[in-house]
């Protein structure tokens, strides 16, 4: 398959596009791993081997057409290849999070029916244990990793290379086989089934063929001139819709090299070390990123500290118009010149991104102070929006149309309507097939002619690209009728490196309130610069000083907010900093760090009450769960603080 070219009809799967890079490509880079710091690459010829050896394996166990496979672990080109290899026997693999706990791994189990299951290490080998009994379906567990299983002797536990061992034997045994299971499968087949996030219930399994994997990676390879020269570092889970589409169908499309970190703490290092050329990052991983800039900064010599701010205000005022080909005064040009020689190029390297040509941001809206700010370095960033159920893309921002304040044009082959009640629908090639053993919510979501319910509320702007305001479940009204955006407020709250996490409050209400999660690093560098003394989390969220730094924040907030027509009257009346650092172990956001807000309501409905009332603390009690699964209960007496709010400007004008 030629640079760009379209794949062909018979290249309608994965293990079908693997055969062809590794017959036209197979020299080049196709996957990469740091290990104990050092890179390890395979060709897609390599790739195509050991693939080929854990199918026969797998096919050997017992592993027939339908089945399930689950794969767990960190990203690992093991447990990329293991994908395709039950694919290229006919079975379906089901990539589970990693950093699961045991139970919510027994529900995507048991309801995904799976039979087998391929992992990473002794840690998921250690979950699966925990809760095998409950898994009577479950006939083998497969593990890559050897350390630490050198007295695990159950009769269904199995290494990668003892499966690909037993693989190659079936080959010699059963020539032509491998060939054949592939040629078998075509576009129309289930390619895979991925679990949604389940922020407001159980997850659902969605299914997925080829063809929505493939056709959707082809049309944005070629709206965004992908090919086999770019690279992709993977970091995000493996069950995420979105590492499915750029680490596995962009990839076997194009033919990029995919690289997998060392470990979650290395992930900034790997990826200045990698410099991909192709990025993707959800908001929260770019404002961690802008967090760790910023803490830098703050502790910078006073020259320094000047210079960053001076040169910044310069990339703000004509960076984007420069990246975009926008025409700038000379005056201008020369300045962000020597900006980037001073401070955007040595940032960008620091980072990681000085490579980056292409990098999309999506799965909640992000902050336009921080798309701004990257845009501003000169990096090509772009917002998508995007579904599981859409095999990712709906929008794509275009070169020389980005606006922060949209989700860009339908992408590919895509059609959108707006409902008359605000709700986006859309129409496309990623279409998903259904919901697994679950024929009502498919109805609910899916049209008999093949649109699909998104459940966000926006709307198609006079340049044709779409603005998303926010959950049409969570877009909600003032008391006074106002409009009251959560999503919104929250991401112009976490723009401020201080602020981690943010759930705001208002429908039904007569003013808005916040939760403030702190950022323990942010927080914590910039006590120590003051001499500030604390114990932990708890301690350190509940000194006044603290309440200070992020009223600051807040108040900013209220002033942005207050030039805003529509939700100039959501400005936060009154906030107070969590006790606790909510967390997916907790219940109280998903897998993928969004929040669920019904949980947080129930949880912490004695809170939200005293936000609403005269109360300036609350005492509160609450169950936190560790790492290891223990659990505990801490007790701490909330502060609670009114902040200072804004006549809208409009109003003020007149």
């Amino acid at each position: 398959m030629a640079d760009g070219a379209t794949p062909s009809q018979e290249l309608d799967t994965f293990p079908k596009l693997l055969l062809e890079n590794a017959r036209i490509r197979g020299t080049r880079p196709a996957s990469r791993e740091k290990d104990l710091g050092i890179w390890q690459t395979w060709t897609w010829a390599d790739a195509a081997t050991e693939i080929r050896a854990l199918a026969l394996g797998l096919k050997a166990l017992g592993v027939e057409r339908g089945d399930t496979v689950c794969v767990c672990g960190d990203n690992r080109p093991h447990l990329y290849w293991a994908m395709t290899a039950a694919q290229a026997v006919g079975a379906i693999p089901v990539p589970v999070y990693q950093d699961s706990v045991a139970d919510e791994m027994h529900y995507i189990y048991e309801h995904a029916e799976a039979k087998f299951a391929v992992v990473e290490n002794q840690e998921q080998v250690d979950k699966l244990l925990e809760i095998k009994d409950r898994l009577p379906a479950l006939k083998k567990i497969i593990y890559n990793d050897t350390r630490g299983m050198l007295h695990y002797d159950q009769d269904f536990l199995d290494s990668y290379e003892d499966i690909q061992e037993l693989g190659r034997k079936y080959d010699q045994d059963n020539p032509g086989f491998y060939e054949s299971s592939i040629a078998e499968a075509n576009g129309s087949d289930t390619c895979t089934m991925l679990y949604t996030s389940g922020t407001t219930g159980r997850p659902k399994g969605v299914i997925l063929s080829y063809g929505n994997m493939i056709d959707t990676a082809q049309n944005s390879i070629d709206l965004e001139g992908l090919s086999d020269q770019d690279e992709m570092l993977a970091y995000l889970p493996m069950a995420w819709i979105g590492d499915n589409i750029f680490s596995i169908a962009q990839s076997y499309v194009a033919g990029y090299c995919v690289s997998c970190p060392e470990n979650s703490d290395t992930v900034l290092e790997d990826l200045r070390e990698i410099g991909p050329s192709y990025f993707f990052a959800p908001p929260r991983i770019f404002e961690n990123i802008l967090t760790t800039v910023m803490i830098r900064i703050e502790d910078a010599a006073t020259i320094k500290q000047k210079m960053f701010r001076y040169f910044m205000g310069v990339a703000k005022r004509v960076g984007m118009d420069i990246l975009d080909g926008k025409s700038v005064s000379l005056g201008d040009k020369l300045l962000y010149g020597l900006g980037n020689l001073l401070i955007f190029a040595p940032l960008k390297n620091v980072i990681g991104i000085s490579k980056v040509r292409l990098a999309y941001t999506g799965g909640v809206a992000i902050g336009p102070d921080i798309f701004i700010f990257y845009r501003s370095l000169g990096m090509n960033l772009k917002q998508i929006y995007a579904s599981t159920e859409a095999s990712v893309f709906i929008t794509i921002q275009r070169d020389g149309e980005v606006n922060p304040d949209t989700s860009g044009k339908p992408a590919i082959g895509v059609d959108l309507r707006i409902e008359d009640d605000g709700e986006v629908m859309f129409k496309s090639p990623g279409v998903f097939q259904s919901y697994f053993k679950n024929d009502e919510a498919t109805r609910e979501t899916k049209t008999a002619d093949g649109w699909v319910h998104t459940g966000d509320a926006g709307y198609i702007d006079n340049d044709g690209d779409l603005r998303i305001i926010d959950r049409s479940k969570d877009v909600g009204k003032l008391n006074n009728g106002a409009m009251f955006a959560p999503n919104f407020i929250e991401n112009k709250l976490k723009f401020f490196p201080h602020i981690k996490e943010a759930v705001t409050f208002g429908h039904g209400r007569d003013q808005a309130t916040a939760f403030i999660n702190i950022d323990l690093e942010s927080v914590g560098n910039w006590a120590e610069r003051k001499n500030l003394a604390y114990s932990g989390y708890m301690d350190l969220a509940g000194q006044d000083i603290v309440y200070e730094l992020i009223q600051d924040c807040v108040e900013q907030v209220n002033r942005d907010l207050a030039e805003d027509e529509n939700l100039s009257a959501s400005q936060i009346s009154r906030f107070l900093i969590l006790h606790k650092e909510l967390d997916a172990d907790d219940g109280e956001l998903t897998r993928t760090r969004k929040v669920r807000r019904n949980i947080i309501a129930e949880k912490y409905g004695e809170l939200i009450e005293a936000l609403y009332s005269d109360k300036t603390h609350c005492l509160v009690e609450a169950v936190v769960t560790f790492e290891d699964g223990r659990t505990d209960s801490v007790t701490a007496d909330v502060v609670i603080r009114d902040t200072k709010t804004n006549m809208p400007t409009q109003a003020a004008a007149e």
